[in-house]
């Protein structure tokens, strides 16, 4: 299944680190292109997820928010009375020469080191990070496999009109041909010296190997079998797509130069009009 570069996801959870979100967003990029924004606190596991996103996607601009908002829980506050006493002690031995000096309770919690917080377990962090992460991206392919699956059904269809085109145009060229032939004779009708009946020939077969676009049709249609043939892999195609628009384009053009029949012209501009169209929306695949 083809999937789309282009995607949001969001998820969140709850346990006794805090509140741990994850906010994923995608667009098309020729590689994949990691951009995290971590809260301090998580910048550690920073390589730890570049890694784990590297492995379930392979292409795309990636905006990665992550955030955590720890719960104030009065078990996780602890008391140094080390430092608390040394205050104590320092105010005891002031008072003498402060009488007037008078120490309010929250002003002692608010020096520093007198009120800890006990510190969170990496492990349970880490955890708590990876699994709301993995729910991001799995919320994220569920989306990019949707997009995906409506791009495909979009170049099938295109696919089909090209198709249509190829038959046309096989169709037309042997009054094509016949037209040529019938355009020569007249020309050569038409001069005063009587033309040599096998050099009319081989001037004819020289136009008509000019004209002939079988090898291009039938590269087209090669070309038609492996496009639908990629689109069924379970795998990253986008770079496959994109070298086979080339390759449609590259024959669209050589068919449009060789035309010398109004409708194989317009056939190879309409040629041209579906494969730009693939080719924009191939842009977007992973």
């Amino acid at each position: 299944m083809i999937r789309s570069m282009t995607a949001y996801a969001f998820a969140e959870t709850q346990g006794p680190v805090g509140t741990l979100s994850c906010e994923l967003r995608t667009v098309n990029h020729r590689y994949l292109e990691l951009s995290p924004r971590l809260p301090d606190d998580l910048r550690v596991f920073e390589s730890a997820l570049r890694e784990r996103i590297a492995a379930r996607l392979s292409r795309g601009k990636v905006d990665l928010a992550v955030r955590l908002r720890s719960e104030a829980r009065g078990d996780a506050l602890q008391v140094n009375h080390t430092v608390l006493g040394r205050l104590s002690e320092l105010a005891m031995d002031l008072e003498s020469r402060f009488p007037r000096m008078s120490i309010e309770f929250t002003e002692l919690l608010r020096f520093p080191g007198v009120v800890q917080q006990a510190e969170v377990d990496q492990d349970e962090l880490q955890a708590a990070l990876f699994g709301v992460l993995d729910e991001a991206l799995d919320a994220l392919t569920a989306t990019r496999e949707r997009e995906g699956a409506k791009l495909g059904q979009i170049l099938q269809e295109r696919l089909d009109g090209i198709e249509r085109i190829i038959a046309d145009v096989r169709g037309w060229m042997p009054q094509i041909r016949e037209g040529l032939r019938a355009r020569l004779e007249q020309r050569l009708a038409d001069l005063k010296q009587p033309a040599d009946p096998g050099r009319l020939e081989q001037e004819l077969v020289l136009q008509l190997t000019r004209v002939d676009v079988d090898e291009e049709l039938d590269r087209l249609t090669t070309h038609i079998a492996e496009a639908r043939r990629v689109l069924g892999l379970k795998e990253p195609v986008g770079r496959r797509l994109d070298f086979l628009m080339q390759e449609f384009n590259r024959e669209a053009n050589t068919l449009g130069s060789k035309s010398v029949d109004a409708r194989s012209t317009n056939a190879a501009v309409e040629l041209k009009v579906l494969i730009e169209q693939m080719r924009e929306q191939v842009q977007n695949i992973e």
